[in-house]
């Protein structure tokens, strides 16, 4: 595995998953974009990558909106030239029972997770169809589970699963691949940003510590997913095991996520 002289696109890079995505492409010899809101941590992930000898430079995207994306996309064609990977990761999450959602905080979880991923995929696809490269999108293995108080996560995460599934279709004879990532417990900020997107550093992350993969782990595993051309890749072991249990003993199940922690 190699990316070699590949300029690769990483949303939602300033931390978690997708800092730890760009630090192992990296690795791996890509030049990576990494982009987000938080420039200044954009500044300082670029500053680790070169420090270790990668290659890496930083742009603002705001996946809410579409202006954003498309400018994005232009400033990082007249970098590079070129673009051969774009991994869609930039997401969040809105907790609460669905029943008390409200209809802002249900639009921002899907103006985030399922409309900026898709429009990500939207501008990156005339360049990559020239490389024939990769498309990834993020998914989740809430995507295939019952979400009591992340209902609107998993139903952004199952439509992720769906754009994926489409574009699996649409891309044929294209040469580009749609790689659909669907990760378990990862350690993330995920838990520590509230509906309206305030980050508060001393939240407790209520997902079991004991289950959570380390970002660098999930990093790799993912690039190498990517790398393969995968179609739909679920992992952890044991998130492959709650979509195993859901599927033949769906009542096992209900009774499991019935006893999920309530976020704080």
């Amino acid at each position: 595995m190699t990316f070699q002289n590949h300029i690769v696109w990483i949303t939602g890079a300033s931390s978690g998953i997708g800092r730890a995505v760009a630090i192992e492409f990296a690795k791996q010899g890509a030049t990576v974009a990494v982009t987000a809101r938080r420039i200044d941590e954009l500044d300082k992930l670029v500053s680790e990558i070169k420090n270790f000898g990668g290659k890496a430079k930083a742009f603002y995207c705001d996946i809410l909106e579409e202006k954003s994306i498309q400018s994005c996309t232009q400033k990082i064609i007249q970098e590079f030239n070129k673009l051969d990977v774009a991994v869609a990761n930039a997401g969040f999450g809105v907790f609460g029972k669905m029943e008390d959602l409200t209809q802002e905080e249900w639009r921002r979880q899907l103006e985030g997770n399922v409309i900026g991923l898709a429009l990500t995929a939207k501008y990156a696809l005339p360049h990559l169809k020239q490389t024939k490269g990769r498309l990834a999108l993020v998914g989740s293995v809430g995507a295939y589970l019952p979400n009591p108080y992340v209902g609107a996560y998993g139903a952004s995460k199952a439509a992720v699963n769906s754009i994926g599934l489409t574009f699996q279709v649409e891309l044929q004879g294209t040469g580009v691949s749609c790689t659909t990532l669907h990760p378990g417990f990862v350690k993330s900020e995920i838990a520590r940003i509230d509906n309206h997107g305030v980050w508060h550093p001393d939240r407790k992350d209520p997902r079991p510590a004991k289950m959570m993969w380390p970002t660098e782990k999930a990093a790799q595993v993912m690039v190498k997913a990517i790398w393969q051309r995968k179609r739909n890749y679920i992992f952890t072991a044991h998130g492959k095991i709650f979509i195993w249990i859901q599927r033949l003993f769906p009542s096992v199940m209900r009774k499991l996520m019935a006893k999920a922690p309530k976020p704080s």
